[in-house]
């Protein structure tokens, strides 16, 4: 009894004091696991199996994420860097640009030539107009510089240039070379917007000055109804209609007659158009000048 209160640890310990060390080094023999070291070493301790405890290897995980992370965040861009993707971007540009213009010419390629020509006329009457216009304006600047009489000159031109926008307006009536275009419809096929596609049409070729059925056509003229119950801004019109057009009758007539066109989709409605080139078009139907009711000059 006195040998058990003396010796705290048991008889079992008692007879091997060697194998007792330090707690924080303390080995233990285990008849199983063989030699297992104490609680001072549990950080490197592992578990059955030679495997890493489970403390030990979340530790090391999150650890190693915020390295990863503390590595590529923020990110360095070098020079070098940038000037790749730089020039990249660039090529991106040119890549994207050329695959337009491919896709563009690609459809040319596709046209017919019938349309092909048409497209060179209208482009060629186009490029004639501006031309003319810009030798005209050079022929006013001309006259206004040599001029005596600066003032009067350009009284002249300023009643000139009323007269034209008049005649755009449709506030001024006009006359002078151009066509006819009549349209029957015995049928009651033609719809508001083939009457539209006319007028477009005529003004793509260079008309300046259009009348139908009595209705003079300007910026905001637009057609309506239905089953051969047309009106022209708000104007009842019936077939046959009459487009009187002022303009180049050599630009005109084949402008409607293109394959595709006005005269051959009326046609292909039962419908029946007739062009017809005339030395004067008297265009009469005017519109009243209308003040705007907001815009004002602003020289005023």
């Amino acid at each position: 009894m006195s040998s058990d209160r003396e010796n705290p640890e048991g008889p079992e310990n008692s007879g091997n004091p060697e194998i007792l060390k330090d707690s924080e080094n303390a080995e233990h023999v285990h008849p199983d696991r063989g030699t297992v070291k104490g609680s001072g070493a549990r950080e490197g301790s592992e578990e059955p199996g030679g495997r890493p405890s489970a403390g030990e290897d979340a530790g090391e995980s999150v650890t190693g994420r915020q390295r990863l992370i503390a590595g590529l965040w923020p990110p360095r861009v070098t020079r070098a860097q940038l000037v790749v993707a730089l020039l990249l971007f660039g090529l991106g540009l040119g890549l994207a640009i050329q695959v337009r213009s491919n896709s563009d010419d690609n459809a040319l390629r596709g046209a017919r030539q019938e349309d092909l020509v048409r497209i060179l006329d209208e482009l060629d009457d186009r490029t004639k107009r501006l031309e003319d216009e810009k030798q005209r304006l050079d022929d006013q600047r001309t006259e206004l510089e040599n001029s005596s009489d600066q003032a009067e000159e350009a009284r002249k031109q300023t009643l000139e240039k009323e007269r034209q926008l008049g005649i755009l307006a449709g506030t001024v009536a006009a006359q002078g070379p151009g066509i006819t275009l009549t349209v029957n419809d015995p049928g009651r096929a033609v719809e508001a917007d083939m009457l539209l596609d006319a007028i477009q049409e005529l003004r793509a070729a260079g008309a300046e000055a259009i009348q139908v059925n009595g209705v003079r056509v300007v910026a905001n003229t637009y057609f309506s109804g239905v089953d051969g119950n047309l009106e022209a801004d708000g104007r009842k019109i019936t077939a046959p209609y009459v487009f009187e057009v002022i303009g180049k009758p050599q630009d005109l007539e084949p402008a409607l007659n293109i394959p595709g066109g006005v005269v051959q989709t009326l046609e292909k409605e039962q419908a029946t158009a007739s062009v017809t080139r005339e030395e004067k078009i008297v265009v009469d139907a005017l519109r009243p000048a209308n003040r705007p009711d907001y815009a004002r000059s602003s020289s005023q």
